[in-house]
């Protein structure tokens, strides 16, 4: 892998603090940003079949309820709105 100088510098010294291998902090390093993007993924492929379901808190609700914050009539938490059966 190819690094800039820079960056080189810098996986050194975190290696070097570490007292590992340069080779040993950048795979772990790339293992973490791997299993970050995972994640989002996974989480964000689960909003959308959440989402598909059709069952959410509308967002004037929710800008409605965020512009009550901090006033003598502060609304309670939304609810969920359910899709209208057909």
């Amino acid at each position: 892998m190819r690094l800039s100088p820079a960056l080189k510098e810098r996986l050194d010294a975190v290696a070097e603090r570490e007292d590992r291998s340069a080779s040993d902090v950048a795979t772990r390093v790339i293992e973490t940003f791997l299993d970050a993007r995972d994640a989002k993924e996974r989480a964000i492929e689960a909003a959308f079949r959440e989402a598909d379901k059709g069952i959410f808190v509308s967002q004037e609700a929710v800008h409605q309820w965020m512009d009550s914050w901090d006033t003598d009539n502060e609304l309670p938490i939304p609810g969920v709105h359910f899709p209208r059966a057909t």
